[in-house]
């Protein structure tokens, strides 16, 4: 397919090569997750610098058309995003059990922290008051996708002897009769720091969707602080609104 820049046009160089590029990873020559060329090779075809193609390319990994892994290349999307909806929502092992997604624990840690400002706001306690943090690094077992920190409110009972490999709310409803019941929900978008970017094995810079997860009981008491950092190019989040 050959691929032709209008340098004479007003349209910004780099709208033009993403929308080249759309239509290349849209034709079969391009399905099934192929790579594309390298940067070099395909800046010096379009005529335009390597910083005006990955500018371009960003926008479609960011999309989700495109994966970029480290040493490795950019390579077409083989429409393997997982999906994550806000209605009914359930715990990542429930969900991701739901829909027949093995998922592997990379890391899993258990510690007692004092609390930040937010935190003990949230919770409602003194920043004296040691809380139990969670941390695990998940994804399918090829690789992971998603880094999470969790935090809980001392009354939760927890004593960090517990099975966190279990799915969570279950295990806090049964050894705890903690009944997770509403969650709060906020998403943005970030660029992976050096921190994230190492634990989910991409790069510096790369697309990173941010959520926080604020969980309530029964009595919409607070019970736990969630932060998750998940691959842009793994993971869509769907919305599903009706009128009344």
């Amino acid at each position: 397919m050959k691929l032709t820049i209008d340098h004479k046009s007003q349209v910004p160089l780099h709208v033009q090569a993403e929308a080249l590029l759309r239509k290349l990873i849209e034709s079969p020559e391009y399905s099934g997750g192929k790579l594309l060329p390298n940067e070099v090779d395909l800046s010096k075809e379009l005529g335009i610098s390597r910083t005006t193609l990955r500018q371009s390319i960003n926008k479609l990994v960011y999309d989700g058309l495109l994966i970029r892994k480290k040493g490795v290349g950019t390579r077409v999307a083989e429409s393997k995003s997982l999906s994550s909806k806000s209605k009914n929502w359930m715990s990542f092992s429930q969900e991701m059990s739901a829909r027949g997604i093995p998922i592997r624990n990379f890391e899993l840690h258990v510690s007692w922290v004092y609390p930040e400002k937010r935190l003990a706001s949230f919770f409602q306690i003194k920043e004296d008051k040691k809380v139990l943090k969670l941390v695990r690094l998940r994804g399918r077992p090829e690789g992971p996708f998603v880094y999470f920190e969790s935090y809980f409110h001392p009354n939760v009972g927890l004593t960090g002897e517990e099975d966190y490999k279990a799915p969570l709310y279950e295990m806090l409803e049964k050894e705890h009769a903690v009944v997770a019941m509403i969650s709060k929900e906020e998403i943005s978008a970030l660029l992976a720091d050096e921190f994230i970017a190492a634990k989910l094995e991409t790069d510096i810079g790369s697309p990173i969707l941010f959520r926080k997860r604020f969980v309530y009981d029964i009595d919409e008491k607070p019970i736990e602080y969630n932060l998750g950092f998940y691959k842009a190019d793994s993971f869509i989040y769907t919305v599903e609104s009706r009128r009344d």
